[in-house]
């Protein structure tokens, strides 16, 4: 039989979904399965966009430019500088997705065993992304005691070698919710500018900050236009994860005309999502500022409800629709799998997404768990209280 090669072998399996055949032969019992592994929202997709896709009238669905329709393009720059982001339309290229945006980036930025260092626990494809680009991730650790906050800035300088090229972060955070402060931003822009490497960010969550808290963009860092690509998308922004458009954005031209051939080889990013992710920017801030409340709501059901269970700590997240919460289990992983094969409350139960596979420190994260807070508020109440009785009877339980 030919052999596959050593990159299929080691691509790392998702986290967030190893454990659906688990949650799949829970449904086959009856149980319902509270999902709070994956970000899916169940926030309504603007009218808009869902028009543009109903009034579709074209003949043949065509290919569009490599960088995406201009149209849509112009409309995205006009936006982003609406929220105080000085981009141009010539900065941006649309892609299939946030991930193909990330992988574009370290395609067009390194070479085959070139190094990105990542503070964890990060988005865990950013594992299969470095993977496909034949980069190292070289992990900074930070706590669930500080909230996950960046971690000290000597800690990530100390991991700088003549291999890296960049640091990666996302802002507001998936798996934590996490959002870094300006004073964090600046000190990680000193050290790539110190060290003339790039800071990616993935800023797919910026809509969604709470507690009066503001976003800081990369693109707004002084001094290292040069050295910044963010990552976007429309997934979680307009609830639209199916409408697979993303985009890269940087100042450096150099680097976009380099992107710009890998977009060039992939053809282009699809019509109709482009269609109505640009029908999309027509959504009026009324929108956000609903799906904000909302989403605190849900939040202060999912982590305060976590924090009242004796043994569990879960930090409040600031930002993104994620949190991740340490539980007084041997093994946070066997919990979630137990969770699936052999619990039931009331014939309900949880899915989670185990925090060990958002880290690339062996061992780290082992009593951790990622729970998307993406469910309605009666859902989210129910789910917390399978956990509380789990946690009552969990053979595991330290």
């Amino acid at each position: 039989m030919p052999q596959l090669s050593n990159k299929a072998i080691e691509m790392p399996a998702s986290p967030i979904r190893k454990l659906v055949p688990f949650a799949e032969k829970a449904k086959k019992k009856g149980l319902v399965v509270y999902h709070l592994n994956i970000g899916q929202p169940d926030i309504a997709t603007p009218e808009s966009a869902l028009n543009a896709i109903r009034n579709f009238d074209q003949k043949v669905i065509e290919y569009s430019h490599s960088a995406g329709f201009e149209s849509y393009r112009i409309k995205l720059a006009a936006k982003y500088q609406k929220n105080g982001i000085d981009v141009k339309t010539e900065d941006i290229i649309i892609t299939t997705g946030g991930s193909e945006a990330l992988v574009f980036a370290l395609m067009a930025t390194c070479n085959p065993g070139d190094e990105v260092i990542i503070p964890e626990p990060f988005y865990a494809n950013y594992n299969g992304f470095a993977m496909m680009a034949g980069v190292q991730v070289v992990p900074v650790i930070s706590s669930i005691e500080t909230g996950f906050a960046l971690p000290p800035i000597e800690e990530i300088e100390r991991k700088i070698t003549s291999k890296t090229k960049g640091i990666v972060i996302c802002n507001p955070g998936n798996p934590t919710g996490y959002l870094y402060s300006l004073d964090e931003l600046k000190q990680l822009a000193e050290i790539v500018k110190k060290h003339d490497i790039y800071l990616f960010a993935d800023e797919v969550y910026r809509e969604f900050c709470y507690d009066g808290a503001s976003p800081h963009s990369v693109m707004n860092l002084e001094g290292i236009s040069q050295n910044v690509v963010m990552i976007d998308s429309v997934s979680k922004r307009y609830s639209m994860c199916g409408a697979r458009i993303g985009a890269l954005i940087s100042k450096n031209e150099g680097l976009i005309s380099s992107v710009l051939k890998f977009g060039q080889a992939r053809l282009s990013p699809p019509t109709i999502d482009q269609i109505a992710a640009e029908a999309a920017l027509e959504t009026p801030d009324s929108y956000f500022e609903d799906v904000v409340a909302e989403y605190v709501e849900r939040r202060n059901i999912m982590v305060d409800g976590l924090n009242s269970i004796d043994g569990v700590f879960c930090p409040k997240p600031r930002g993104a629709f994620y949190c991740i919460a340490k539980f007084p289990v041997d093994d946070a992983e066997k919990f979630c799998q137990w969770l699936l094969e052999s619990f039931s409350h009331e014939g309900q139960t949880v899915m989670m997404a185990p925090a060990n596979g958002f880290y690339a420190t062996p061992g780290a994260g082992k009593q951790e768990a990622r729970i998307a807070y993406v469910l309605n508020q009666e859902a989210l109440k129910k789910a917390v209280i399978c956990l509380r009785e789990a946690l009552k009877i969990y053979p595991g339980r330290i």
